[in-house]
């Protein structure tokens, strides 16, 4: 699976960077749902755990990758 990420163009970078944009989703997810809904804070923190969770993925996946890329010479100096 790392191959066929890495040979469609997805790189460790990208992957942080979704992971990082993750955690950045989760705090705003979790700010406007308990804002804007009246559902209350339950349901906001739901979301911002709910969104939360793609961040460790996300970060995996980067690990994955980056370690693909040093055994393929690919890595970015």
């Amino acid at each position: 699976m790392i191959k066929k990420l890495h040979d469609a163009g997805v790189r460790s970078e990208h992957a942080y960077t979704a992971g990082l944009a993750s955690i950045a989703a989760s705090f705003l997810s979790w700010t406007l749902s308990e804002k804007k809904e009246s559902a209350g804070r339950d349901r906001a923190d739901r979301w911002g755990i709910f969104v939360g969770e793609w961040a460790p993925t996300f970060l995996a996946l980067g690990l994955a990758l980056a370690q693909y890329e040093q055994q393929d010479g690919t890595f970015p100096s």
